[in-house]
């Protein structure tokens, strides 16, 4: 077990948290380290992961905590990068957080709900509501967290020579995303109208929960500034909208209900992001299965967003383009893979950065096919 934690942290470092070299730099030491791996022990097995012990340690440096480690997080004011006493500093914050350490990682699970894949979500939804001829929109974020994604119609994207969104509101979160590799975004003429909204969630979050809201900040890559600017954004406006977000033991035994409390003429759409790395294999084939039978039967949209090795679809999935300035093939290659399941079949959407900061836009029937 511990060998295999181990491997997680080299892979997470080689290429999940490559753009955070104190994350890059802590995952080498942590995957050394057995007194670290055996705290990820006590977490949920669909939790045993890097993110979940990373976004603990940076929990106690934003409560004040860990003290020895606080330079380095920029998050926390800190100013240090990542240099030979790294090693010392994380090995006093293991032995000074041990408890409170064990208690989070037991506790909590990664809620991160990166609002950047908005800027992929609201291009998404309105090329299904225009591919369907449908304005009215019934959203449902599937392993929501804090819900913020059913905001995703009030926050402004910018794609340099694109903008989409809500630009008549100009104290929403703005949100920049590179397009690359030619293909148009698709024409915001009429945007689909949000009629509905709900959140699902095993262990939702509460936005008006100060502890809660305080992890939502720990699950952030600690230099990445802009991230926690418009998560902090995204909460004010969740705050004042309350929108539904409902705890479920099994999420997907929810969706069913939902639909049939639907009013006619409105397009159920079931959204859901880096949900599915969590499901053990036979779990995640049940819930495929499923989704794709309600696309087929219930006239349900899916979108969904994961990893490139997790594939939702029955189609090739493009080759990521070559060339791209400033924005290596190595990256492009890693990045998540949407698709769009609908009563037509599975439909590869998009290649983009985990947290939206650029887009591969491909579209139904988007360029030519090519196996991977």
């Amino acid at each position: 077990m511990l060998q295999t934690l181990a491997r997680r942290f080299v892979h997470f470092a080689e290429h999940d948290c490559t753009e955070d070299a104190l994350y890059v730099a802590l995952c080498r030491l942590l995957a050394d380290r057995p007194q670290a791996l055996e705290l990820l022990q006590g977490a949920e097995p669909s939790q045993r992961k890097p993110n979940l012990l990373l976004a603990a340690l940076h929990a106690r440096v934003l409560a004040g905590g860990a003290s020895a480690l606080r330079p380095y997080y920029a998050s926390a004011g800190g100013a240090r990068g990542p240099d030979a006493a790294l090693a010392d500093a994380l090995d006093a914050a293991l032995r000074d957080e041990h408890d409170v350490l064990v208690s989070l990682v037991a506790a909590r699970s990664t809620q991160t709900n990166e609002i950047g894949r908005c800027a992929v979500l609201w291009p998404a939804l309105i090329a299904a509501a225009a591919r369907h001829g449908c304005g009215e929109l019934a959203l449902l974020d599937f392993g929501c967290s804090a819900g913020l994604n059913l905001g995703v119609d009030q926050y402004r994207y910018d794609y340099g020579d694109d903008r989409l969104g809500a630009w008549a509101l100009p104290t929403a979160p703005r949100l920049t995303c590179r397009l690359v590799g030619g293909a148009a975004l698709p024409r915001e003429v009429l945007p689909p109208r949000i009629v509905q909204r709900l959140g699902i969630d095993p262990a939702p979050v509460d936005v008006a929960d100060d502890e809660q809201r305080a992890w939502l900040h720990a699950c952030l890559w600690p230099g990445d500034r802009e991230r926690a600017e418009r998560l902090s954004s995204a909460v004010a406006i969740a705050r004042r909208a309350c929108w539904p977000v409902v705890q479920h033991a099994d999420c997907a035994a929810a969706i069913e209900p939902w639909l049939d409390s639907l009013p006619s003429g409105v397009l159920p759409v079931v959204f859901s992001s880096f949900v599915l790395m969590y499901f053990e294999r036979p779990a995640l084939v049940r819930h495929i299965a499923t989704m794709k039978s309600l696309a087929r039967g219930r006239a349900l949209l899916w979108l969904s967003a994961e990893g490139p090795g997790l594939l939702i679809g029955d189609v090739p999935v493009p080759l990521p383009p070559r060339g791209i300035a400033d924005l290596a093939d190595d990256e492009l290659a890693r990045g998540s893979i949407w698709w769009l399941v609908d009563g037509d079949g599975d439909h590869c959407l998009a290649r983009a950065h985990p947290h939206g900061r650029w887009l591969q836009w491909l579209g139904v029937g988007g360029p030519p096919l090519a196996t991977r």
